[in-house]
């Protein structure tokens, strides 16, 4: 039943503007796309969706044909991920796919594109577990032990904290990940982790976990989780009189975080992929012009992952001149100081690419800028 559905989504989008046709045509290539567009992580989905529009705009073509593209929603499950994975590979007969945003799903995808040699490039899926081991399982993004090490630095450098209180979601392999190597820096560094709590995704009452927060009075509070657990433990510790900074990872920023969090939200402090004060490359400049022509508003890192996911895995069609698996994972592993729209990129080992990072935080209801940290 589950892959009729999935198959039924298939149909239906082909139908759409910019999802392509069924079949591959002799003047066609097809991309597969797998992504949350429904459930608890769809903000992710949707934003990078959103952005890989924009970029199948910008380059439509790829070795003198179209490009066709197939979406199916994984409706924030593993198991969704796994069989919209398998359609893309057997039925869809892809050349590369796109997806998932987080790292459970794409690890559950990412066993059947490797088993059949279709190179996959995740937008945003940051575990290193992700990527460890394969050879066609590419991303977008920074990998976690990149992300916790400069938290943590941050922390202690720019926030002057000493110690910390860590609130972890053990429902996802990325929180867990984060906290692991937050924490490992930041007592590396001098600092001394408190209290360390637990959460579960949906979750909506944290008391537990803050009266421990509470009880210890940290200089800070590292909270590596999505965006709606985020907001509500943000509006809980603060009607609490918990006055510390929270920070996060990149798993928050989304708008969602400030609809939801509101004033409680205000100096969250991200590590993050782009910002668009950050971006420096004319792929950037055309992509955010293009985006806001479209849709009124800045694009952000999500829709900015979503693109570049896009963008290196045409570039890699592009230079492998086939559309064999094996050539366009020797593309995708030699890229070299890509232009990216969030910044230039150099494929690392076991497909992680070497870039920089962003420091934002909340201010006035937006994601402002604060720094960047260089590779």
């Amino acid at each position: 039943m589950k892959k009729r559905g999935l198959l039924l989504l298939v149909l239906t989008l082909s139908l759409l503007p910019g999802t392509g046709s069924l079949a591959l045509a002799s003047d066609t290539i097809k991309i597969g796309l797998y992504l949350p567009m429904t459930g608890g992580v769809a903000a992710y989905g949707e934003m990078e969706w959103a952005g890989i529009q924009i970029a199948r705009d910008m380059e439509p073509q790829v070795l003198g044909k179209k490009i066709d593209l197939v979406l199916l929603d994984t409706k924030s499950d593993k198991i969704e991920a796994t069989n919209a994975m398998t359609l893309l590979v057997e039925k869809e007969k892809v050349v590369g796919i796109i997806g998932e945003a987080i790292s459970g799903n794409t690890m559950a995808g990412n066993r059947i594109s490797e088993a059949a040699g279709i190179p996959s490039v995740s937008p945003s899926a940051t575990s290193v577990l992700v990527n460890q081991g394969k050879k066609f399982a590419f991303r977008a993004c920074f990998i976690d032990p990149l992300q916790g090490e400069v938290a943590a630095r941050f922390a202690v450098n720019n926030l002057k904290a000493k110690t910390a209180a860590v609130i972890i979601d053990n429902a996802q392999d990325y929180c867990v990940g984060l906290a692991k190597f937050f924490e490992t820096e930041f007592v590396k560094l001098g600092g001394k982790v408190l209290s360390k709590t637990y959460i579960q995704t949906g979750d909506q009452d944290f008391s537990a976990q803050l009266s421990s927060v509470q009880a210890v009075k940290p200089d800070i509070i590292y909270a590596p989780n999505y965006y709606t657990e985020d907001a509500l433990l943000a509006k809980q510790a603060r009607d609490l009189g918990i006055v510390c900074p929270i920070l996060t990872g990149d798993g928050a920023q989304a708008d969602t975080l400030i609809q939801v969090g509101g004033k409680a939200v205000e100096d969250m402090y991200f590590t993050a992929h782009f910002h668009k004060d950050a971006a420096t490359t004319d792929r950037a400049a055309e992509f955010m012009k293009r985006y806001k022509e479209k849709h009124n508003k800045e694009a952000d890192a999500f829709h900015a992952l979503g693109a570049d996911a896009y963008f290196l895995l045409v570039d890699a069609v592009r230079r492998a001149g086939s559309t064999e698996g094996a050539g366009i994972r020797d593309a995708l592993a030699s890229t070299k100081d890509f232009k990216g729209v969030s910044g230039t990129i150099t494929m690392g080992e076991e497909g992680n690419p070497i870039k920089s990072m962003v420091i934002l935080k909340v201010a006035n209801g937006k994601f402002v800028y604060v720094t960047t940290i260089n590779p």
